[in-house]
């Protein structure tokens, strides 16, 4: 009898073939989260090389290597954490692609950076410590040192558990606690720190507010419209214009300021030319864009996406030219110290030092931010290109208006508080808006469905717009960032003084 032939199923080593391959695949996982932190302690490590190269020959040049080393330490959180409120509305509303986002964002934060970054900074950030206070060069150092060393470990940790916070805000904390401790509570400018503690209320309250206000004159004059796209038509170039101008004039007054001096008046005057020579040109622009587009929302959606990115560009090109400072300005700082032994008010920044700034910002946007960029425009509330637009403008317009008050503000605070202030207005405007309810009245009995469910309070409940563990989480981050940074400064400060002097 002919024997048959051999079986080619094998269950046996099809099973451990097939564990061998979850195993692979559980190893290809977990490697992929720690890829970005290998490439940060690359980049560390080269940043300690590149610094040596400068800095080898002189005194105190170890002391300059460390500090190098935290300072690009810092420039990565500022990207990881701060830089993804210029871009995270933009990928949430789906302007763009998470790729996209990155790129544009990596190319205009290094060019504001380098180019309108500037080439003289406060040794002190904001004012907040007297230097004449501070004993000498080799304490200074060492309270700059803990300074930036205990603001990059919070901002770290926001970024962590997936909280927006102001890097300005960390670096204010971590410059207080260690100039406390190293020169005493009454080296503390308190007057400074009152107006730092007001912004956390009126930057985010700021933000929400004027994109809960552009948010409603787009659905009063353009959503809920019988004729959506005539008038697109007639208000889209309009609200164009007014970006261009705004973010003109932010650029003229922000983001060009170390490059020249411009008062407010010259940038608002900026921001008027560039405003009507965008309007001029965005006219014909949306009347070629809006032909064959039919009466509806997803229409007007695609009109907005051009100026969203626009928007995200210029954010992240004046970002990059005011944030690096958090970095660099006490890095800089060291750096004078170490050579002249001497403490200045000023100092100018040498190009190296902007370098490993801007490489270090975008590094972290681009190995860590995708995880706040996701945040900030998807989980929060829901945008579209809209509302991503009224959030992005908001940020622009409320820089100007505090400008003109004199009050200080914080852009992440900003961003942010706009994304909570559109997702608020929605919840508000969906049960109170008469105009929502006799467009949809014209168009269908739905309203009829909608007034059943608003008498349901857990139904009300399970509809709300905006994520309040969410808002929970942010708002304490917020409050607790300066306290936290100038407590840990004050630790490390002291760990070093008993190790190290």
């Amino acid at each position: 009898m002919a024997k048959s032939p051999p079986s080619l199923v094998k269950p046996t080593l099809d099973k451990d073939l097939d564990k061998f391959a979850y195993v692979e695949e559980a190893a290809q996982h977990i490697s992929r989260g720690y890829a970005p932190v290998g490439i940060g302690l690359i980049f560390l490590v080269t940043t300690m090389i590149f610094a040596g190269a400068y800095v080898i020959n002189q005194p105190g040049a170890v002391m300059v290597i460390a500090a190098a080393a935290i300072g690009a330490y810092m420039a990565m959180n500022i990207g990881a954490n701060d830089v993804t409120n210029n871009v995270g509305p933009a990928v949430g509303s789906r302007a763009m692609t998470m790729t996209t986002a990155l790129v544009i964002a990596v190319i205009f934060e290094s060019a504001g950076a380098l180019i309108a970054g500037g080439d003289v900074v406060s040794t002190i950030s904001k004012g907040i410590v007297d230097p004449a206070q501070v004993p000498n060069a080799e304490v200074f150092v060492w309270a700059m040192m803990a300074a930036l060393l205990s603001s990059a470990l919070w901002v770290n940790l926001a970024t962590w558990i997936g909280a927006p916070v102001s890097t300005t805000h960390a670096v204010v904390g971590g410059v207080m606690g260690s100039g406390i401790a190293a020169a005493g509570v009454g080296a503390v400018n308190w007057e400074s720190m009152i107006g730092i503690a007001a912004s956390w209320v009126i930057s985010p309250l700021l933000g929400g507010v004027i994109a809960a206000l552009f948010l409603a004159f787009i659905k009063e004059f353009i959503i809920y419209r019988h004729d959506k796209i005539a008038a697109a038509r007639r208000w889209v170039p309009i609200l164009i214009a007014l970006m261009i101008g705004t973010f003109c004039a932010y650029l003229a007054l922000k983001g060009l300021k170390q490059l020249m001096h411009v008062s407010l008046t010259a940038a608002v005057l900026v921001g008027v030319v560039t405003g009507a020579i965008g309007w001029a040109l965005s006219v014909p622009l949306i009347r070629r864009q809006s032909v064959g587009l039919e009466n509806r929302n997803q229409s007007l959606r695609k009109l907005f996406r051009l100026p969203l990115i626009f928007a995200a560009a210029l954010l992240s090109f004046a970002h990059g030219a005011n944030d690096v400072a958090n970095a660099i300005g006490p890095l800089s700082a060291i750096v004078h110290a170490i050579r002249a032994h001497e403490i200045a008010a000023k100092v100018e920044i040498p190009i190296w030092v902007m370098v490993i700034g801007a490489t270090g910002i975008s590094l972290g946007l681009f190995l860590f931010g995708p995880k706040l960029i996701r945040l900030v425009g998807e989980q929060i509330t829901k945008l579209n290109p809209m509302r991503a637009y009224c959030v992005s403008l908001s940020a622009a317009v409320t820089v100007i208006v505090a400008s003109w008050l004199g009050l200080p503000v914080s852009s992440t605070h900003i961003a942010v508080g706009a994304v909570f202030g559109v997702g608020f207005f929605r919840e508000w405007y969906t049960r109170n808006s008469k105009r929502r309810v006799d467009y949809i009245r014209a168009k269908s009995d739905r309203w009829v469905v909608e007034e059943a469910t608003d008498r349901n309070s857990d139904e009300m409940r399970r509809r709300y717009l905006v994520r309040r563990s969410h808002f929970m989480t942010i708002v304490a981050a917020w409050i607790i960032t300066v306290p936290a940074a100038a407590g840990l400064a004050a630790l490390i400060y002291w760990v070093m003084f008993q190790l190290f002097v």
